[in-house]
Protein backbone atom coordinates (compact mmCIF):
# COMPACT_ATOMS: atom_id res chain seq x y z
CA UNK A 1 0.00 0.00 0.00
CA UNK A 2 1.26 3.59 -0.35
CA UNK A 3 2.61 5.49 2.04
CA UNK A 4 0.93 9.14 2.63
CA UNK A 5 3.66 10.67 1.10
CA UNK A 6 3.34 9.24 -2.04
CA UNK A 7 -0.77 9.15 -2.41
CA UNK A 8 -1.68 11.04 -5.53
CA UNK A 9 2.10 10.70 -7.58
CA UNK A 10 0.40 8.37 -9.74
CA UNK A 11 -2.92 10.31 -9.81
CA UNK A 12 -1.34 13.85 -10.00
CA UNK A 13 -4.39 14.35 -7.30
CA UNK A 14 -3.64 16.01 -4.28
CA UNK A 15 -4.62 12.51 -2.46
CA UNK A 16 -2.10 12.98 0.50
CA UNK A 17 -3.58 16.56 1.58
CA UNK A 18 -6.87 15.94 1.34
CA UNK A 19 -6.52 12.99 3.59
CA UNK A 20 -4.31 14.74 6.04
CA UNK A 21 -7.53 17.58 6.02
CA UNK A 22 -10.27 14.38 6.22
CA UNK A 23 -7.95 12.46 9.71
CA UNK A 24 -7.36 16.73 11.03
CA UNK A 25 -11.95 16.70 10.68
CA UNK A 26 -12.06 13.36 12.27
CA UNK A 27 -9.54 13.80 15.39
CA UNK A 28 -11.14 16.74 16.13
CA UNK A 29 -14.10 14.65 17.40
CA UNK A 30 -11.02 14.08 20.31
CA UNK A 31 -10.67 17.20 20.88
CA UNK A 32 -14.14 17.56 23.48
CA UNK A 33 -13.05 14.33 25.38
CA UNK A 34 -9.43 15.89 26.09
CA UNK A 35 -10.99 19.53 27.20
CA UNK A 36 -12.92 17.31 29.83
CA UNK A 37 -10.23 14.78 30.87
CA UNK A 38 -7.41 17.91 31.98
CA UNK A 39 -10.33 19.57 33.08
CA UNK A 40 -11.29 16.78 35.69
CA UNK A 41 -7.53 16.14 35.97
CA UNK A 42 -6.82 19.68 37.22
CA UNK A 43 -10.14 18.82 39.90
CA UNK A 44 -8.50 15.82 41.24
CA UNK A 45 -5.35 17.77 41.88
CA UNK A 46 -7.28 20.66 43.58
CA UNK A 47 -9.25 17.94 45.80
CA UNK A 48 -5.44 17.06 46.49
CA UNK A 49 -4.35 20.51 47.76
CA UNK A 50 -8.27 21.11 49.45
CA UNK A 51 -7.21 18.01 51.70
CA UNK A 52 -4.11 19.63 52.20
CA UNK A 53 -5.31 22.84 53.32
CA UNK A 54 -7.21 21.14 55.56
CA UNK A 55 -4.83 18.95 57.01
CA UNK A 56 -3.05 21.77 57.88
CA UNK A 57 -5.52 23.64 59.63
CA UNK A 58 -6.74 20.49 61.12
CA UNK A 59 -3.35 20.01 63.10
CA UNK A 60 -3.50 23.52 64.40
CA UNK A 61 -7.08 22.88 65.65
CA UNK A 62 -5.65 19.75 67.43
CA UNK A 63 -3.29 21.98 69.14
CA UNK A 64 -5.58 24.36 70.49
CA UNK A 65 -8.21 21.70 71.34
CA UNK A 66 -6.57 20.83 74.68
CA UNK A 67 -7.82 21.89 78.22
CA UNK A 68 -4.39 22.51 79.78
CA UNK A 69 -3.85 25.40 77.71
CA UNK A 70 -6.01 27.50 79.45
CA UNK A 71 -4.78 26.88 82.81
CA UNK A 72 -1.16 26.44 81.73
CA UNK A 73 1.31 27.40 84.42
CA UNK A 74 5.20 28.11 84.77
CA UNK A 75 7.21 27.16 88.05
CA UNK A 76 10.30 28.86 89.58
CA UNK A 77 12.38 27.65 91.47
CA UNK A 78 14.89 29.74 94.32
CA UNK A 79 17.28 26.24 94.48
CA UNK A 80 18.89 24.46 91.57
CA UNK A 81 18.34 21.24 94.16
CA UNK A 82 14.51 20.64 92.92
CA UNK A 83 12.44 21.92 90.16
CA UNK A 84 8.46 21.09 89.44
CA UNK A 85 6.16 20.29 86.48
CA UNK A 86 2.44 21.19 86.13
CA UNK A 87 -0.37 20.00 85.24
CA UNK A 88 -3.33 22.33 83.99
CA UNK A 89 -5.34 22.08 87.71
CA UNK A 90 -1.88 23.38 89.64
CA UNK A 91 -2.96 26.02 91.64
CA UNK A 92 -0.85 29.50 91.07
CA UNK A 93 1.22 30.51 94.60
CA UNK A 94 4.34 30.00 96.34
CA UNK A 95 5.51 27.12 98.18
CA UNK A 96 8.30 26.59 100.84
CA UNK A 97 10.13 23.49 100.32
CA UNK A 98 13.61 21.78 102.21
CA UNK A 99 15.10 18.51 101.02
CA UNK A 100 17.09 16.82 103.95
CA UNK A 101 17.61 13.80 102.26
CA UNK A 102 17.44 12.26 98.64
CA UNK A 103 16.15 8.71 97.81
CA UNK A 104 18.47 6.36 96.87
CA UNK A 105 18.68 2.77 95.60
CA UNK A 106 20.47 0.06 97.64
CA UNK A 107 23.68 -1.27 95.74
CA UNK A 108 25.20 -4.41 97.38
CA UNK A 109 28.96 -5.02 96.48
CA UNK A 110 30.72 -8.12 97.06
CA UNK A 111 33.02 -8.11 100.07
CA UNK A 112 35.51 -10.71 98.65
CA UNK A 113 37.14 -10.34 94.99
CA UNK A 114 38.05 -12.39 92.32
CA UNK A 115 41.55 -12.62 90.00
CA UNK A 116 39.60 -12.01 86.99
CA UNK A 117 36.03 -11.96 85.40
CA UNK A 118 35.76 -15.49 83.15
CA UNK A 119 36.79 -18.16 85.99
CA UNK A 120 34.16 -19.73 87.66
CA UNK A 121 33.05 -19.34 91.50
CA UNK A 122 30.89 -22.60 91.96
CA UNK A 123 31.41 -26.22 91.42
CA UNK A 124 27.83 -26.95 90.94
CA UNK A 125 24.74 -25.51 89.57
CA UNK A 126 23.07 -22.82 91.97
CA UNK A 127 20.05 -20.59 92.23
CA UNK A 128 20.33 -16.97 93.12
CA UNK A 129 16.72 -15.95 94.70
CA UNK A 130 16.37 -11.80 94.66
CA UNK A 131 13.55 -10.78 96.98
CA UNK A 132 12.73 -6.38 97.47
CA UNK A 133 10.59 -5.82 100.15
CA UNK A 134 8.51 -7.66 101.63
CA UNK A 135 5.13 -7.36 98.28
CA UNK A 136 7.39 -7.94 95.78
CA UNK A 137 7.24 -11.17 94.59
CA UNK A 138 10.93 -12.93 94.60
CA UNK A 139 12.50 -13.74 91.20
CA UNK A 140 14.74 -16.76 90.96
CA UNK A 141 17.78 -16.71 88.36
CA UNK A 142 19.59 -19.86 87.22
CA UNK A 143 23.26 -20.26 87.41
CA UNK A 144 25.04 -23.29 85.69
CA UNK A 145 28.72 -24.02 87.01
CA UNK A 146 30.21 -23.73 83.64
CA UNK A 147 28.59 -20.04 83.75
CA UNK A 148 29.63 -18.97 87.61
CA UNK A 149 32.25 -16.49 86.61
CA UNK A 150 31.04 -12.74 87.68
CA UNK A 151 30.00 -12.10 83.66
CA UNK A 152 28.45 -15.03 83.87
CA UNK A 153 26.42 -14.13 87.16
CA UNK A 154 26.15 -10.74 85.57
CA UNK A 155 24.86 -11.68 82.49
CA UNK A 156 22.04 -13.97 83.88
CA UNK A 157 21.04 -11.69 86.81
CA UNK A 158 20.52 -8.32 83.79
CA UNK A 159 18.28 -11.48 81.60
CA UNK A 160 15.96 -12.48 84.39
CA UNK A 161 14.52 -8.32 84.75
CA UNK A 162 14.17 -9.10 88.73
CA UNK A 163 13.73 -5.92 89.38
CA UNK A 164 17.88 -4.97 89.66
CA UNK A 165 20.87 -4.42 87.28
CA UNK A 166 24.25 -5.63 88.11
CA UNK A 167 27.88 -4.89 86.51
CA UNK A 168 31.54 -6.34 87.56
CA UNK A 169 33.85 -3.66 88.96
CA UNK A 170 37.63 -3.88 87.98
CA UNK A 171 38.92 -2.42 91.38
CA UNK A 172 42.71 -2.75 90.47
CA UNK A 173 45.49 -5.03 91.37
CA UNK A 174 44.18 -7.70 89.20
CA UNK A 175 40.54 -7.51 91.35
CA UNK A 176 37.16 -7.87 90.44
CA UNK A 177 33.76 -7.22 92.56
CA UNK A 178 30.27 -7.88 91.41
CA UNK A 179 27.59 -4.94 92.44
CA UNK A 180 24.04 -5.12 91.96
CA UNK A 181 21.75 -2.32 92.46
CA UNK A 182 18.28 -2.01 92.71
CA UNK A 183 16.58 0.05 89.84
CA UNK A 184 14.14 2.08 92.21
CA UNK A 185 14.60 4.23 95.26
CA UNK A 186 14.28 3.64 98.71
CA UNK A 187 14.01 1.64 101.75
CA UNK A 188 10.66 -1.06 100.27
CA UNK A 189 13.40 -2.06 97.48
CA UNK A 190 15.75 -3.14 99.84
CA UNK A 191 17.02 -6.52 98.48
CA UNK A 192 18.16 -10.06 100.33
CA UNK A 193 20.01 -12.37 98.29
CA UNK A 194 20.03 -16.03 98.73
CA UNK A 195 21.83 -18.26 97.21
CA UNK A 196 21.26 -22.24 97.00
CA UNK A 197 23.34 -25.28 95.49
CA UNK A 198 27.09 -24.31 95.54
CA UNK A 199 28.83 -23.24 99.00
CA UNK A 200 31.24 -21.60 97.58
CA UNK A 201 28.90 -19.53 95.53
CA UNK A 202 26.52 -18.85 99.11
CA UNK A 203 30.06 -17.77 100.83
CA UNK A 204 30.55 -15.44 97.72
CA UNK A 205 27.37 -13.39 97.09
CA UNK A 206 24.96 -14.42 100.06
CA UNK A 207 23.20 -11.33 102.21
CA UNK A 208 20.51 -11.13 104.19
CA UNK A 209 20.07 -7.74 105.10
CA UNK A 210 22.79 -7.01 107.19
CA UNK A 211 26.56 -6.96 106.73
CA UNK A 212 27.19 -9.03 109.58
CA UNK A 213 29.14 -11.79 108.38
CA UNK A 214 33.12 -10.20 108.60
CA UNK A 215 34.42 -12.83 106.33
CA UNK A 216 31.87 -13.54 103.33
CA UNK A 217 28.91 -12.17 101.56
CA UNK A 218 27.61 -9.18 100.35
CA UNK A 219 28.28 -5.21 101.48
CA UNK A 220 26.03 -2.71 101.09
CA UNK A 221 27.58 -0.11 99.30
CA UNK A 222 25.05 2.27 98.88
CA UNK A 223 22.26 2.43 101.83
CA UNK A 224 18.45 1.93 100.65
CA UNK A 225 16.78 5.35 101.90
CA UNK A 226 13.79 7.24 101.27
CA UNK A 227 13.49 11.28 100.35
CA UNK A 228 12.87 13.60 103.07
CA UNK A 229 11.36 16.79 103.00
CA UNK A 230 9.12 19.46 104.26
CA UNK A 231 6.65 21.58 102.31
CA UNK A 232 5.19 24.53 103.60
CA UNK A 233 6.81 23.01 106.58
CA UNK A 234 5.00 19.30 106.23
CA UNK A 235 7.32 16.20 106.71
CA UNK A 236 7.24 14.33 103.40
CA UNK A 237 8.76 10.87 103.19
CA UNK A 238 9.01 9.32 99.82
CA UNK A 239 10.54 6.52 98.38
CA UNK A 240 11.22 8.52 94.75
CA UNK A 241 12.92 11.61 94.33
CA UNK A 242 10.00 12.28 91.59
CA UNK A 243 7.25 12.87 93.68
CA UNK A 244 3.55 13.42 92.17
CA UNK A 245 1.32 13.16 95.22
CA UNK A 246 2.45 16.10 97.87
CA UNK A 247 1.18 19.27 95.92
CA UNK A 248 -1.82 18.39 93.64
CA UNK A 249 -0.86 18.74 90.06
CA UNK A 250 2.25 19.46 90.73
CA UNK A 251 5.57 16.96 90.76
CA UNK A 252 8.59 18.22 92.73
CA UNK A 253 11.81 16.37 91.06
CA UNK A 254 14.78 16.22 93.62
CA UNK A 255 18.30 16.67 92.57
CA UNK A 256 20.04 17.60 95.55
CA UNK A 257 19.38 18.81 99.75
CA UNK A 258 18.69 22.28 99.95
CA UNK A 259 20.24 24.62 102.47
CA UNK A 260 17.68 26.17 104.40
CA UNK A 261 14.01 26.34 103.40
CA UNK A 262 13.89 27.68 99.39
CA UNK A 263 10.31 28.85 97.20
CA UNK A 264 8.86 27.37 94.47
CA UNK A 265 6.38 29.84 92.16
CA UNK A 266 4.04 28.74 90.14
CA UNK A 267 2.33 31.53 87.99
CA UNK A 268 -0.53 31.61 85.69
CA UNK A 269 1.17 31.27 82.04
CA UNK A 270 -1.18 32.48 79.13
CA UNK A 271 1.66 32.55 76.77
CA UNK A 272 0.63 28.66 75.38
CA UNK A 273 -2.84 29.64 74.87
CA UNK A 274 -1.64 32.86 73.00
CA UNK A 275 0.36 31.08 71.18
CA UNK A 276 -2.43 28.09 69.66
CA UNK A 277 -4.84 30.68 69.12
CA UNK A 278 -2.50 33.11 66.80
CA UNK A 279 -1.23 30.03 65.23
CA UNK A 280 -4.87 28.65 64.95
CA UNK A 281 -6.47 32.00 63.26
CA UNK A 282 -3.49 31.97 60.78
CA UNK A 283 -3.94 28.31 59.66
CA UNK A 284 -7.69 29.68 59.32
CA UNK A 285 -7.09 31.82 57.28
CA UNK A 286 -4.60 30.05 54.88
CA UNK A 287 -7.11 27.65 54.61
CA UNK A 288 -9.48 30.52 53.52
CA UNK A 289 -6.78 31.64 51.02
CA UNK A 290 -6.96 28.12 49.42
CA UNK A 291 -10.52 28.00 49.38
CA UNK A 292 -10.45 31.28 47.41
CA UNK A 293 -7.80 30.26 45.44
CA UNK A 294 -9.39 27.10 44.32
CA UNK A 295 -12.67 29.23 43.28
CA UNK A 296 -10.99 31.97 41.77
CA UNK A 297 -13.25 33.09 38.98
CA UNK A 298 -12.48 35.73 36.24
CA UNK A 299 -15.07 37.29 34.29
CA UNK A 300 -14.70 37.18 30.29
CA UNK A 301 -16.40 38.87 27.74
CA UNK A 302 -19.62 37.96 26.47
CA UNK A 303 -19.20 35.43 23.25
CA UNK A 304 -15.69 34.45 24.45
CA UNK A 305 -15.50 30.28 24.08
CA UNK A 306 -13.32 29.56 27.02
CA UNK A 307 -12.90 30.85 30.97
CA UNK A 308 -9.81 32.22 32.03
CA UNK A 309 -7.16 29.97 32.07
CA UNK A 310 -5.90 30.86 35.99
CA UNK A 311 -9.59 30.16 37.10
CA UNK A 312 -9.67 27.49 40.10
CA UNK A 313 -10.55 23.92 39.23
CA UNK A 314 -13.08 24.16 42.27
CA UNK A 315 -15.06 27.23 41.11
CA UNK A 316 -19.10 25.97 42.12
CA UNK A 317 -17.64 22.95 43.64
CA UNK A 318 -20.27 21.40 45.94
CA UNK A 319 -18.00 19.49 48.13
CA UNK A 320 -15.71 22.71 49.06
CA UNK A 321 -18.90 25.14 49.50
CA UNK A 322 -20.29 22.84 51.81
CA UNK A 323 -16.83 22.72 53.84
CA UNK A 324 -16.66 25.84 53.66
CA UNK A 325 -20.37 26.59 55.09
CA UNK A 326 -19.75 24.76 57.49
CA UNK A 327 -16.44 25.67 58.98
CA UNK A 328 -17.83 29.18 58.93
CA UNK A 329 -21.32 28.46 61.04
CA UNK A 330 -19.01 26.52 63.80
CA UNK A 331 -17.05 29.66 64.33
CA UNK A 332 -20.43 30.97 65.57
CA UNK A 333 -20.85 28.26 67.85
CA UNK A 334 -21.69 29.07 71.34
CA UNK A 335 -22.43 24.90 72.85
CA UNK A 336 -20.53 25.06 75.54
CA UNK A 337 -19.92 28.87 76.03
CA UNK A 338 -20.13 30.18 79.98
CA UNK A 339 -18.96 34.07 80.01
CA UNK A 340 -18.34 34.65 76.60
CA UNK A 341 -20.78 33.29 73.82
CA UNK A 342 -18.77 34.88 70.73
CA UNK A 343 -14.96 34.85 69.67
CA UNK A 344 -15.61 38.67 68.84
CA UNK A 345 -15.43 38.55 73.02
CA UNK A 346 -12.03 37.23 73.30
CA UNK A 347 -10.36 39.53 70.39
CA UNK A 348 -10.94 37.31 67.52
CA UNK A 349 -13.32 38.70 64.84
CA UNK A 350 -14.47 37.84 61.43
CA UNK A 351 -13.83 39.87 58.13
CA UNK A 352 -17.11 40.05 56.44
CA UNK A 353 -15.42 40.94 52.56
CA UNK A 354 -12.55 37.67 53.36
CA UNK A 355 -14.56 35.67 55.74
CA UNK A 356 -11.17 35.69 57.38
CA UNK A 357 -10.19 35.84 60.97
CA UNK A 358 -8.92 39.08 63.08
CA UNK A 359 -7.08 38.73 65.95
CA UNK A 360 -6.62 41.89 69.11
CA UNK A 361 -3.67 40.18 70.70
CA UNK A 362 -4.10 42.85 73.73
CA UNK A 363 -8.14 41.80 74.46
CA UNK A 364 -7.53 38.05 73.98
CA UNK A 365 -4.22 38.28 76.68
CA UNK A 366 -6.71 40.31 78.69
CA UNK A 367 -9.67 37.64 78.71
CA UNK A 368 -7.22 34.51 78.95
CA UNK A 369 -5.53 36.49 82.12
CA UNK A 370 -8.82 37.64 83.77
CA UNK A 371 -11.03 34.72 82.91
CA UNK A 372 -8.76 31.62 81.04
CA UNK A 373 -11.98 29.40 81.70
CA UNK A 374 -14.94 30.93 80.08
CA UNK A 375 -12.42 31.04 77.37
CA UNK A 376 -11.72 27.80 77.44
CA UNK A 377 -15.46 26.72 77.78
CA UNK A 378 -15.92 28.69 74.56
CA UNK A 379 -13.04 27.40 72.78
CA UNK A 380 -12.79 23.43 73.73
CA UNK A 381 -16.15 23.41 75.57
CA UNK A 382 -16.30 19.48 77.11
CA UNK A 383 -13.90 18.13 74.65
CA UNK A 384 -16.90 15.66 73.51
CA UNK A 385 -19.83 17.56 71.87
CA UNK A 386 -19.36 21.26 72.48
CA UNK A 387 -16.88 23.79 71.94
CA UNK A 388 -15.57 25.32 68.79
CA UNK A 389 -12.32 23.62 67.99
CA UNK A 390 -14.03 20.14 69.46
CA UNK A 391 -16.82 20.72 67.02
CA UNK A 392 -14.38 21.14 64.25
CA UNK A 393 -12.05 18.42 65.07
CA UNK A 394 -14.96 16.11 64.88
CA UNK A 395 -16.36 17.50 61.20
CA UNK A 396 -12.69 17.92 60.25
CA UNK A 397 -11.89 14.17 61.23
CA UNK A 398 -15.37 12.85 58.82
CA UNK A 399 -14.17 14.80 56.27
CA UNK A 400 -10.81 13.79 55.50
CA UNK A 401 -11.75 9.96 56.74
CA UNK A 402 -11.79 7.20 54.17
CA UNK A 403 -15.25 7.77 53.44
CA UNK A 404 -15.87 11.49 53.69
CA UNK A 405 -17.00 13.86 51.12
CA UNK A 406 -13.41 14.64 49.67
CA UNK A 407 -12.26 11.14 48.95
CA UNK A 408 -15.96 10.65 47.47
CA UNK A 409 -15.74 13.72 45.45
CA UNK A 410 -12.24 12.38 44.40
CA UNK A 411 -13.70 9.21 43.92
CA UNK A 412 -16.18 10.63 41.75
CA UNK A 413 -13.91 12.44 39.51
CA UNK A 414 -11.72 9.26 39.33
CA UNK A 415 -14.30 7.22 38.11
CA UNK A 416 -15.18 9.81 35.15
CA UNK A 417 -11.42 10.28 34.20
CA UNK A 418 -11.36 6.61 33.44
CA UNK A 419 -14.94 6.45 31.42
CA UNK A 420 -13.02 9.21 29.66
CA UNK A 421 -9.87 7.39 29.22
CA UNK A 422 -12.21 4.68 27.59
CA UNK A 423 -14.02 6.91 25.20
CA UNK A 424 -10.83 8.76 24.13
CA UNK A 425 -9.57 5.37 23.39
CA UNK A 426 -12.29 3.80 21.40
CA UNK A 427 -12.93 7.27 19.46
CA UNK A 428 -9.33 6.91 18.61
CA UNK A 429 -9.31 3.79 17.59
CA UNK A 430 -12.30 4.50 15.24
CA UNK A 431 -10.78 7.39 14.07
CA UNK A 432 -7.78 5.02 12.78
CA UNK A 433 -10.00 2.66 11.06
CA UNK A 434 -11.50 5.43 8.70
CA UNK A 435 -8.44 6.96 7.98
CA UNK A 436 -6.91 3.48 7.42
CA UNK A 437 -10.37 3.13 4.83
CA UNK A 438 -9.86 6.42 3.29
CA UNK A 439 -6.13 5.54 2.79
CA UNK A 440 -6.79 2.46 1.28
CA UNK A 441 -9.67 3.75 -0.97
CA UNK A 442 -7.17 6.86 -2.20
CA UNK A 443 -4.74 4.00 -2.83
CA UNK A 444 -6.72 2.46 -4.86
CA UNK A 445 -8.04 5.70 -6.46
CA UNK A 446 -4.43 6.79 -7.40
CA UNK A 447 -3.78 3.47 -8.84
CA UNK A 448 -6.82 3.39 -10.77
CA UNK A 449 -6.36 7.09 -12.18
CA UNK A 450 -2.61 6.18 -12.84
CA UNK A 451 -3.67 3.32 -14.85
CA UNK A 452 -6.61 5.91 -16.57
CA UNK A 453 -3.96 8.23 -17.17
CA UNK A 454 -1.92 6.04 -18.75
CA UNK A 455 -3.94 4.26 -21.04
CA UNK A 456 -4.94 7.99 -22.17
CA UNK A 457 -1.83 8.87 -23.10
CA UNK A 458 -1.49 5.71 -24.71
CA UNK A 459 -4.52 6.43 -27.01
CA UNK A 460 -3.29 9.86 -27.74
CA UNK A 461 -0.45 8.81 -29.22
CA UNK A 462 -2.12 6.32 -31.34
CA UNK A 463 -4.89 8.94 -32.59
CA UNK A 464 -2.09 11.31 -33.37
CA UNK A 465 -0.16 9.05 -35.05
CA UNK A 466 -3.58 7.85 -37.39
CA UNK A 467 -3.82 11.50 -38.01
CA UNK A 468 -0.09 11.83 -39.08
CA UNK A 469 -0.26 8.85 -41.33
CA UNK A 470 -3.09 10.22 -43.17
Amino acid sequence: MASVSTLGIGSGLKLADILDSLTTAEKAQLTPITKQQTSYTAKLSAYGTLKNSLEAFQTANTALNKADLFSSTTTTSSSSAFSATTTGGAIAGKYTISVSQLAQAQTLTTRNTQPDNKTAIASADSKITIQQGGDKKPVTVNISAADSSLTGIRDAINKANAGVSASVINVGNGEYRLSITSTETGSDNAMTLTVSGDADLQSFMGYNGTSTDAGNGMLESVTAQNALLKVNNVDIENSSNTISDALEDITLNLTDTTTGNQTLTITKDTSKAETAMKTWVDAYNTLQDSFASLTKYTKVDVGTDSQDTSNGALIGDSTLRTIQTQLKSMLSNTTGGTDFKTLSQVGITTDPMTGKLELDSTKLKKTLTENPTAVKDLVVGDGKKTGITTTMSSNLTNWLSSKGIIQAAKDGVSKTLNSLTEDYNNTSTRIDNIVAQYKAQFTKLDVMMSKLNTTSDYLTQQFASTTTKS
